[in-house]
């Protein structure tokens, strides 16, 4: 039996190691699954699982792919859960995406991270809050269509054309020289 200290221990090691990978993890679950509400589900499955399983990790250098082998197994859990849904891939393009090393190019994350950013900072306040509303929370547009008493159909096609100049503006800062100081 474990003394107190080493579950602490365990469990500070496991957080560390879990922590540090979750993002890898989780973009690999989103490979597979069509949407961030399922991903999250499925990663809080992932990471009882993991914990349960922590000890037969023999290398923690070895953790991601194995616990990417958790994840797939999860993701295929949920996917036979919902497999009407139309939104959901087939077998044969789930076990495409799951077979595909997902490698992110860090580079290329920064520099598209950024260009992100900086086409939001050139948005104006109302903007940038109405692109960013879908992503704070489950019902943020139906809530704030009800407060402004607009349709929340026509709130989404505004979304629908701040994200479309979103993506112009990264485009083009990806591609060179561009709207550097425009508004969008």
């Amino acid at each position: 039996m474990m003394s107190m200290d080493q579950d602490r221990e365990r469990e500070g090691q496991f957080l560390q190691i879990f922590l540090r990978n979750e993002e890898d993890l989780k973009c690999y679950a989103r490979a597979l699954l069509p949407s961030w509400e399922a991903v999250d589900d499925v990663m809080q499955e992932v990471s009882l699982i993991v914990w349960r399983k922590m000890d037969q990790l023999r290398d923690p250098s070895e953790f991601l792919p194995w616990a990417k082998v958790i994840v797939r197994f999860e993701c295929l859990k949920a996917r036979r859960t919902v497999a009407r849904d139309r939104h959901w891939f087939s077998d044969e393009v789930f076990e495409l995406l799951a077979d595909h090393e997902f490698d992110p190019d860090e580079d290329l994350l920064t520099r598209e991270r950024e260009a992100l950013e900086s086409c939001l900072g050139k948005m104006d306040k109302a903007q940038r809050e109405l692109v960013l509303l879908p992503y704070r929370g489950h019902g943020g547009v139906s809530q704030l269509a009800d407060e402004t008493g607009r349709p929340a159909n026509a709130l989404y096609k505004k979304i629908r054309r701040l994200r479309e100049k979103l993506t112009q503006c990264v485009c083009q800062q990806l591609a060179g020289p561009g709207l550097e100081g425009g508004r969008i």
